[in-house]
């Protein structure tokens, strides 16, 4: 009988424990790069104003409205 014990074998990529594999200082480094690019690209992204979909529709804000109620 032959044949393939794969199953039986530990697969290198699966930690039962929880543990991670520990990294490589180039894989460190890469991260690293990969980080500082996102942060940068992040940076150029321009502040986006909030957006009101209901302001074409609503004539006041309430506070206004209310405001002028009591006047």
């Amino acid at each position: 009988m032959t044949g393939a014990v794969s199953a039986q074998m530990p697969n290198p990529a699966l930690h039962l424990n929880g543990e991670k594999p520990s990294r490589t200082k180039e894989q460190k480094e890469y991260d690293k790069e990969i980080d500082r690019a996102y942060q940068s690209a992040t940076k150029k992204i321009p502040e986006q104003k909030k957006s009101d979909p209901w302001g074409d529709i609503r004539s006041a804000s309430p506070a206004a409205a209310a405001k002028n109620k009591q006047q």
